[in-house]
């Protein structure tokens, strides 16, 4: 008999299934994309029935797998895309709107007049977090206005709102209405210092508390899902927000151990133990994990547009049918050119902050041709990284020395050598690119007592290629000081 871990990998434009073995390989992958939706400018919207739908199917796809077929589940893990969120009818079930994206910018006013007041300071000592309209108790105050303005219902307890692993549970069991430490962190509304709920920040964003999950570890009992989905009753072992997913996937256990993921967007995580150390520049405080009610800590900077980018490039410019095509397209650019793509089609994130701030493309002459827009695009992704990295360096006080890079946007070779290059960094990169769904599968052993401690855990997240800095110092300055340039104007295009 085959066991395995189920692990749902619910991320922004698809929804991922994958069966591992209990020594942490990759049995069976499935997955799914699902619309997208973008009724206005800066919104962008999920259906999250639609997403239900994808997880169940990816699910079932995998379970399809021959290798499968005499097997036995011995738990399951989530990991999700963060700050998504939604409302839900409790009696119904039926979501009372479509979910709001973290990309979604559509609260900025709202953060704008909050930090004005005088609030952001209280934020992020209890957060960690700033007053932008990436996190989700600005979301949940638009969707409550929009939908129970006066807050009957939702103190009524007729109303449940949730980040998507909170929806997802309470489909797969039938009502289970929980949340883990690390989605919860990203929200504006949870203590980072107690872990609890913070009823000053609920009087400020105007959430009752009343719609709220309970708060559990990230390896808890959160429910099992019901049998007549996929043929028999598990127990949802885990749950983790993709970010620290990945982290933990890429055993980034310890103070000073950081990864930085590329998927839709990019993440940069680096662990601060037991320390909670808010940002001097602009970057995130948050958990990194909480396990048997004891919290690891974690300083971030966060990318809205990474990967997506490329699925820009391909869907709605054009410019290539599939993503694998942007790395000869690189290649083949003028390596001399100076085109400057600052990708602020959500506003600009870590350190910049800036929802106002548009996508700007600089430098074209009549010489610019697709390859050219193409490098820019790919270049974009390492320049942001350049600007975490350095925030990063000046609030932990040292250098870094290399980057632990996971995602599918690490498979191009061109851009994992031009991250090298441009953060003049050793890039170290594994022969396991899904370490989100990974550090979900070792949270799951964890909770199915596979293996007892974080240390135990095999190491499955090797480097397998390492690519150095090549570019000469004069170059590599030359390009940032054009991006510096670049995103001057794209923070000028809005008022």
């Amino acid at each position: 008999m085959t066991e395995f871990i189920l692990v749902i990998d619910q991320s922004t434009t698809s929804s991922s299934a994958f069966a591992f073995s209990p020594a942490g390989e990759v049995i069976a992958r499935e997955g799914q994309e699902f619309r997208q939706y973008y009724p206005d400018d800066g919104w962008v919207e999920h259906d999250a029935n639609e997403i239900y739908a994808s997880v169940v199917e990816s699910c079932r796809a995998v379970l399809r797998s021959p290798l499968l077929q005499d097997g036995k589940c011995l738990g399951i893990g989530i990991t999700n895309q963060r700050e998504t969120c939604l409302l839900w009818d409790r009696k119904s079930g039926q979501p009372l709107a479509r979910a709001i994206v973290w990309q979604d910018r559509r609260t900025a006013t709202l953060c704008d007049e909050l930090r004005a007041a005088g609030h952001e300071p209280v934020v992020q000592d209890k957060t960690g977090l700033l007053l932008d309209p990436y996190f989700s108790a600005s979301k949940f105050a638009w969707l409550l206005d929009q939908n129970d303005p006066d807050r009957a219902r939702a103190r009524a307890g007729e109303l449940a709102g949730g980040t998507i692993e909170s929806w997802l549970i309470w489909k797969l069991t039938g009502g289970h209405h929980v949340t883990d430490m690390t989605n919860a962190s990203r929200t504006s509304l949870l203590n980072i210092r107690s872990g609890q709920w913070d009823d000053d920040l609920l009087s400020l964003f105007n959430v009752p508390r009343q719609i709220l999950p309970e708060v559990l570890d990230n390896v808890a009992e959160y429910g099992e899902i019901d049998a007549s989905l996929f043929g028999f009753a598990a127990p949802i072992l885990a749950a983790m927000g993709d970010q620290q997913s990945a982290s933990f996937g890429q055993r980034c256990v310890s103070r000073g151990q950081m990864k930085s993921t590329y998927g839709t967007g990019c993440f940069a995580l680096m662990n601060t133990g037991d320390e909670l150390v808010l940002s001097q520049n602009r970057l995130l405080s948050t958990v990194a994990y909480s396990l048997s009610g004891a919290r690891s800590y974690a300083l971030e900077g966060s990318i809205f547009m990474a990967g997506a980018i490329v699925q820009w490039m391909r869907d709605n410019m054009k410019f290539f049918a599939h993503a694998t095509e942007s790395e000869a397209l690189a290649r083949a650019a003028d390596p001399h050119n100076h085109v400057i793509m600052v990708p602020a089609f959500t506003g600009l994130g870590a350190p910049h902050w800036d929802p106002t701030a548009r996508g700007t493309l600089l430098g074209m002459t009549r010489d610019t041709g697709v390859a050219e827009i193409v490098r820019a695009g790919l270049e974009s992704v390492s320049l942001q990284t350049h600007d975490l990295l350095t925030a990063l360096t000046a609030d932990m006080g040292g250098q870094i020395e290399n980057l632990r890079v996971d995602g599918g946007m690490v498979a191009n070779n061109w851009f994992a050598q031009n991250l090298a290059d441009i953060t003049d960094l050793q890039v170290e990169r594994g022969d396991m690119l899904e370490t989100t769904a990974l550090g979900a599968a070792y949270l799951a052993m964890l909770g199915a007592k596979i293996v007892a401690r974080p240390e135990d855990l095999s190491v499955q997240a090797t480097a397998t290629r390492v690519f150095k800095p090549s570019m000469a110092p004069a170059d590599r300055e030359a390009r940032l000081s054009l991006w510096a340039s670049g995103v001057r104007k794209a923070r000028r295009q809005v008022s």
